[in-house]
This record gives structure tokens, C-alpha cells and sequence, in this order.
């Protein structure tokens, strides 16, 4: 049985808070991508976190990718937010503008992957190794210099075996990072899955209005 595990915008905004000196500790992004549509909320929370007094904002971009299933409930009738399952094919619903995007300002930065969670890895293999591919082809086209470095952090990180891999020297080299690790037969309810949502004060509602 799959145990459900909810959390409020308001602890998402402390997960991010909590985590932001760990990332400007480790990797110092340049430029964020969002995996949609989980990664939106966390992306721009962590952006209002990673800044730094007179520096810039980090500039968002945002990425499409499809790996799950919705599964009705048991009972149809129940208010509760499906559970869904795993597919097996990771699908592109939305993907860099390359011919607006000036691929120079990527190559040779730190770019951080965002996303909600991190259940088979799958979709974070599939989004590092395309990035990868598309930055490294970029650059010979514009023979430009420099190295591009990926991070990645989601907020929950399923503690169970994962499908897919990640560069060993990512891992190593600390540039993957979880705010929390839940157990690996439970399911993250966030609330923007929600079709009913209890805002818990006025302070996390003009918190929300500002975003």
C-alpha cells in the first residue's frame, strides 16, 4: 500500500530556505532549470534565497518532461489527490528555445536543475544527459571556451534503487543535492496537485501573491 505524504507551500518555502546556503556553498548557479511541472514552485522560491545583496537574479529557464501515469482512486468518490505510477518512457512536453535562446550564456556557466522529486531518476538522467549534449554541441558550434558544470536538487528524494544514473562526478563532487529524503514507498502529495487547498495563514498567502 502506498503511504501518501503531504506537504504545505509553507514547508516547501523552508525546504528551499534551509537548502539555499548549501547550494551557493557548493555550486554558486548562474542559471536555473526548471523541470515542469514540479520545479516551477522550488525554482522560484530558491531564486528569492540564492541572490545576493546588489547581485542579480538568476535568470529561470524551464523544461518540459512526462514520466507518470495518473491512477484513478480506490474510491472514485474520495476528495484525495491520485497516486500515480511510473512510466517507462520519458516524453518531452517543452524544451529550450534554442533559436531564441542564445546558447553562448550557456556554455562555460553553472546551471542548476530543478525539480519537485526524485523517484526512479529517470527523468533527472534524461534531462542532465540532453543538456549536456545540447551545451557541449553549442559550444563547439560557437567555439567557445569553457567548461559547463550541471547541478541538480529536488526537494524529496525517494530513498529506494533508481532506474537512472547521474554522472559520477556530479555525485561525487556533491553537485547533487535532496532537501529531504522520504522513504521510497510513499507518495509526495505538494499542493499544487491539489484541487482544494487550505492556505495555513495570511502571512503564506501574501507570500504566495509575491511570487
Amino acid at each position: 500500500m502506498v503511504e501518501k505524504v503531504y506537504v504545505t507551500y509553507n514547508e516547501i518555502h523552508k525546504l528551499c530556505q534551509k537548502s539555499a546556503e548549501e547550494i551557493l556553498n557548493r555550486f554558486q548557479p548562474n542559471l536555473m532549470i526548471a523541470i515542469g511541472g514540479g520545479g516551477y514552485v522550488p525554482a522560484r522560491i530558491l531564486r528569492s534565497f540564492l541572490k545576493r545583496p546588489s547581485g542579480p537574479n538568476i535568470p529561470i529557464q524551464a523544461i518540459g518532461l512526462s514520466l507518470y501515469e495518473s491512477l484513478p482512486p480506490s474510491d472514485p468518490s474520495a476528495p484525495s489527490t491520485p497516486v500515480e505510477t511510473p512510466g517507462t518512457k520519458v516524453t518531452r512536453t517543452q524544451w529550450l528555445d534554442l533559436s531564441s535562446l542564445s546558447m553562448s550564456n550557456l556554455v562555460g556557466k553553472n546551471i542548476l536543475i530543478v525539480d519537485e522529486v526524485d523517484d526512479t531518476r529517470t527523468t533527472l538522467q534524461y534531462a542532465v544527459t540532453e543538456l549536456e549534449k545540447d551545451v557541449e554541441e553549442a559550444r563547439k558550434n560557437l567555439g567557445l571556451e569553457g567548461e559547463t558544470k550541471f547541478a541538480v536538487y529536488v526537494l524529496h528524494n525517494k530513498n529506494k534503487p533508481k532506474k537512472g544514473h547521474l554522472p559520477e562526478a556530479m555525485v561525487k563532487e556533491g553537485r547533487y543535492m535532496a532537501a529531504e529524503t522520504v522513504p521510497g514507498n510513499c507518495w509526495v502529495c505538494y499542493p499544487w496537485e491539489a484541487l482544494l487547498v487550505l492556505y495555513e495563514s495570511t502571512l503564506l498567502v501574501r507570500t504566495m501573491l509575491t511570487v
